[in-house]
């Protein structure tokens, strides 16, 4: 039985690393919108970015309008120029 269960763990481990894989892989590999993107897919699709500063980004698109740049994601409490780095490949603003 205890094996069974490290080998749960495993697994579920495993498709934790793999989901934002998936997911750019669904999306075709194309960059990700940040002025039409939801919470869910920021969190899913970008580096450093969890559920909590994916809320604080989408939140901040709706007090201040969009974004005018990539770089503008630093007005965004939580988000620093390394996480617009990190996801700067990934990341376009339209």
């Amino acid at each position: 039985m205890k094996k069974l269960f490290q080998c749960a763990k495993c697994w579920a481990l495993a498709g934790l690393c793999v989901l934002p894989l998936v997911m750019v892989t669904a999306s075709g590999g194309q960059p990700l919108n940040v002025n039409g993107a939801s919470a869910e897919e920021l969190a899913a699709l970008l580096d450093n970015v969890g559920p909590v500063k994916a809320q604080a980004i989408v939140e901040h698109r709706e007090v201040h309008g969009e974004f005018a740049s990539v770089q503008a994601l630093t007005e965004v409490s939580g988000i620093g120029e390394r996480t617009v780095e990190m996801n700067l490949d990934r990341i376009v603003v339209e």
